[in-house]
């Protein structure tokens, strides 16, 4: 008799709800990868959408039972095109637009006339900026900040009691910011940054690194860990196992703090591990999880509010009775400040998971999750201030 009742209660629910479309854009701006030394770490072509397509199944999912559908658009520019021809299409259609592309072209989509009033997710620009000065109030962030994952990963060495601390930066962009990042963090959490170096070496690694490495990380003298600032994936690997000291080494390598990984197994993640790979056929990336996030929040916040009106849908995602199962052992919100999703941050290796930042004795009088990032405070950021 119950499972009657329970039957007959969820088609009521589908006949009374009120039918909602939701369409949502994927604008995708290819760029040309930085030549590396190794060509070990090729990007799989569907980085991003792969998480998306996910977050589509499952939103969907719970939308059959609500009288809600889900559409994804896929609109993929070679290097060097014009984003904002293709998002203001891409608005024509659907006020939902998720952004797979640099930070500059993130901003020149947000500016748009026809973007007022979008909620527009960023899936792949890490710039702190982007959450501070140069945040937009039609933009949310998926994507945990640069600051957020150094921040984790200074956490973890804290709790280590590896207070002593090295640095080698590559001379890439990302690599500097990383770097720059590091040391924010370290002095946020009371650790001393003694010596740094900047690898400036053109020699083939493959060959050489175990003349060369020992040498430059000799310089660096005594440290109880060696950061590693190569965002870019060129010089890094080839510093594990090489070092003058026998040294751990973290950052870009070695023990890393990620968005994602393959090696988060618990709190259901093991489920939605497999779900992707089962989609995709391989492992899901950082990216990937960002898109997810993405278009779970939609999703979300359609289910939570029965509407599909981007700006009802704003509010709610922001207030404080949104929340999103992440499967990384609580709740993930957005700070209202700056649009950016507070989530925990995996520590890992590429066979374990370490830890999940934030870490025990770490505290906030927020939540324990604003320990991570720049927090409210520390933020430039005015665009979503009523």
């Amino acid at each position: 008799m119950l499972r009657i009742t329970l039957c007959l209660f969820a088609i009521l629910a589908v006949e009374t709800a009120a039918a909602v479309e939701v369409h949502v854009q994927y604008l995708r701006q290819e760029i040309d990868a930085p030549p590396t030394l190794s060509n070990l770490d090729e990007e799989p072509d569907d980085l991003g959408l792969a998480g998306a397509r996910v977050g589509l199944n499952d939103n969907r999912t719970t939308g059959s039972f609500l009288g809600q559908t889900y559409e994804l658009g896929v609109t993929s520019l070679p290097p060097g095109s014009d984003i904002t021809e293709a998002a203001n299409e891409a608005l024509a259609k659907s006020r939902f637009l998720i952004i797979d592309a640099p930070a500059g072209d993130l901003l020149a989509v947000a500016d748009l006339p026809a973007a007022e009033g979008a909620l527009i997710f960023n899936i792949a620009a890490p710039e702190a900026r982007l959450r501070d000065a140069d945040c937009r109030g039609n933009v949310f962030h998926t994507l945990p900040s640069t600051s957020m994952r150094t921040d984790a990963l200074i956490q973890f060495l804290v709790r280590k009691r590896w207070d002593d601390l090295a640095l080698i930066a590559g001379m890439h962009p990302k690599d500097t910011e990383y770097a720059a990042a590091l040391k924010r963090s370290a002095t946020k959490f009371g650790l001393e940054m003694s010596a740094e170096r900047t690898w400036a070496y053109d020699a083939d690694m493959r060959r050489n690194a175990a003349q060369e490495v020992p040498l430059l990380t000799q310089e660096l003298g005594d440290h109880d860990v060696l950061l590693i600032a190569d965002e870019i994936g060129d010089f890094g690997r080839y510093v594990l196992y090489n070092t003058w000291e026998p040294r751990p080494v973290a950052g870009s390598e070695g023990l890393t703090a990620v968005t994602w990984s393959p090696v988060v197994e618990q709190w259901g993640a093991a489920q939605m591990q497999q779900r992707f790979e089962t989609s995709a056929g391989r492992s899901m990336r950082s990216k990937d999880y960002a898109a997810w996030a993405a278009i779970r929040t939609i999703g979300e916040a359609v289910t939570r509010t029965g509407s599909g009106e981007a700006a009802r849908l704003r509010d709610y995602i922001l207030s404080e009775k949104f929340e999103l199962a992440g499967f990384k052992g609580r709740p993930m919100t957005y700070r209202s400040w700056n649009g950016q999703l507070r989530q925990p941050i995996p520590i890992v290796h590429p066979r374990a998971l370490a830890a999940l930042a934030p870490l025990e004795g770490f505290m906030h009088q927020r939540t324990e999750l604003d320990t991570l990032g720049l927090d409210r405070p520390e933020s430039a950021c005015r665009a979503f201030e009523d």
